[in-house]
């Protein structure tokens, strides 16, 4: 049996670490927002030249004065895709665009799709997604404090909390760009690290009727360990096609699969390191557990 248990303390402090350093991330250097929440310019162009490469294709679109510029390759060798802020507000930009890669490349690219998001838009795109992650985590809270005693429900909540922030964290502290694809991978991982926390909830709390005699400490040990098996098996396989998404999937799957492969990791973690550790703190007991059935009854 892997005793879990005995680096309790040290994962505690290693989590309070991450917790404080994504919040300062968050508050003093922010998220680095796309254009689904900043508001600009997709352009998606195809080539017909070999030769022309990411790196001077970048350097071109550097050059146009369009503010933040991301090019990257798309799909095929020769797809790309072009995000810029278009901060002086051009109206005849796409016009501009295509005079200046022509003069610099020649008659070789074809516009395949252009896209425009307004300050409006993107204003609503980011309330939006604010207001889906509040509500995820309002609807979790409200589904575990129904299914298990308030005590569980704080270490779940805490759980959530710790791998939304830290994964944010990690985004800010690398800024890695914030689109709607993330919104959804920070939804998903919601409800993944609420999964893993509820299974072991579950056995601690069968645990905690079935033995009096053992301590919280101990117990919670115990019942990691029995479902040991099937949280490893369920990470692993997720993060293996989590893995051959990031690695073979394109640019544009890059950070939906990297926000899925921290929220994975973290995820698991934290329901072993976090979650639990809030029950021995508050030193649940079989009273615990028994008092609450007694009330469910009456």
């Amino acid at each position: 049996m892997i005793a879990f248990n005995k680096y309790y303390k040290h994962f505690n402090f290693l989590s309070g670490i991450l917790i404080i350093c994504s919040l300062i991330l968050l508050v003093f250097k922010g998220l680095n927002f796309g254009i689904d929440f900043k508001g600009g310019t997709l352009i998606e162009l195809r080539s017909s030249d070999d030769k022309i490469n990411v790196s001077s294709l970048r350097d071109k679109f550097s050059q146009m004065n369009l503010g933040d510029v991301s090019v990257k390759k798309f799909g095929t060798d020769k797809d790309y895709l072009v995000k810029f802020e278009n901060k002086d507000n051009k109206k005849n930009v796409i016009e501009e665009i295509k005079a200046n890669l022509d003069k610099s490349f020649g008659n070789n690219f074809n516009f395949r799709r252009v896209e425009n998001v307004g300050p409006k838009v993107s204003a609503e795109l980011l309330r939006s997604g604010v207001i889906a992650i509040s509500l995820s985590l309002a609807v979790m809270l409200f589904y575990i404090w129904i299914r298990f005693e308030w005590q569980f429900s704080l270490g779940a909540i805490l759980a959530l909390f710790h791998d939304v922030i830290v994964t944010l964290g990690v985004f800010s502290l690398f800024s890695l760009e914030i689109n709607l694809s993330i919104i959804a991978a920070v939804l998903t991982i919601v409800g993944y690290s609420m999964n893993d926390t509820v299974v072991i909830f579950d056995r601690v709390r069968e645990n905690l009727r079935k033995y009096s005699d053992i301590k919280i400490f101990e117990l919670t040990n115990i019942s990691i360990n029995e479902t040991l098996s099937r949280t490893i098996i369920t990470s692993a396989t997720t993060l293996l096609a989590l893995l051959a998404i990031y690695f073979f999937g394109g640019e544009i799957l890059k950070g939906f699969s990297l926000a899925m492969i921290l929220g994975v990791v973290f995820g698991t973690y934290s329901s072993i390191y976090i979650a639990n550790t809030v029950l021995v703190r508050l030193n649940v007991s079989q009273k615990t557990v028994l008092r609450e059935d007694d009330s469910k009854e009456i």
